[in-house]
């Protein structure tokens, strides 16, 4: 089994409960308690990725040096997310005086998606994780029967589990303390942002911030955060054009 293909995606993740009320005005792709978080600035996150990151052309001579690798820009979908994750955490993290316990280098995250490190998209996330890396993370958590089979059947779905294995056989692959970590990451950081009213434009739902995914050229959600409602049965209308960027280390 290729239980290796698991990584972190991130050392912590935020959780975000869904509020209760409605909220929606045109232009707005979410919200943080007061805060908008705009179309239009999601729209210069993805217009900055396009103009730092220009798809490699071919080569037009032998002496040329070959094209690199094609740049994995952010769907609109993933922008939100570190905007609104980043807002929520400046927020917790100002109430209860927590600090950053690690800096991020953007070039660490750049390299894994092929961006240019001047990226902005680059630069949110990084400030997003070194934010998220002085949130308190509770006990390893031990996942639940029902995790567990999710958690198989993200594996397959990512090609990443055997199709013919069962929960049983996977779960003594799977279950170990990376996974316990992020699902403690999950629990503690969902319970310390209860208070904050988010929520997020119908096109976007469902919103999931992963903490835990399969590596592959899409990755796949192992564990994950839902960030405000639910899907609400609207048209989605997210632009996710490239596969979104690995930031964490893989498992050895």
């Amino acid at each position: 089994m290729r239980a290796r293909r698991l990584f972190a995606v991130a050392s912590v993740a935020v959780g975000l409960v869904a509020l209760s009320g409605c909220r929606s005005e045109p232009g707005v792709a979410a919200y943080v308690g007061d805060h908008r978080i705009t179309e239009d600035a999601v729209t210069e996150v993805i217009d900055d990725a396009r103009a730092k990151n220009a798809v490699p052309t071919e080569t037009a001579g032998p002496a040329e040096m070959p094209a690199g690798p094609e740049p994995r820009l952010p769907g609109r979908s993933e922008v939100v997310s570190v905007l609104l994750l980043g807002e929520v955490c400046d927020r917790v993290s100002a109430a209860e005086g927590y600090r950053p316990q690690r800096e991020v280098d953007p070039v660490q995250i750049a390299q894994g998606a092929g961006l240019n490190p001047e990226t902005e998209y680059v630069r949110r996330t990084a400030e997003l994780y070194a934010c998220l890396s002085g949130i308190p993370v509770g006990a390893p958590v031990a996942p639940s029967e029902q995790e567990l089979a999710d958690l198989v059947a993200a594996g397959k779905r990512a090609g990443a589990v055997p199709a013919e294995v069962t929960v049983e056989q996977a779960a003594t692959q799977l279950d170990g303390e990376q996974l316990r970590f992020a699902l403690a990451n999950r629990n503690s950081l969902a319970e310390a942002v209860e208070a904050y009213d988010v929520t997020v434009n119908p096109r976007y739902r469902p919103l999931v911030f992963p903490v835990l995914s399969f590596s592959g050229e899409t990755p796949i959600v192992a564990v994950g955060v839902p960030l405000g409602e639910p899907t609400s049965g609207a048209v989605s209308d997210i632009s996710t054009p490239k596969p979104q960027p690995a930031a964490g280390p893989t498992d050895g």
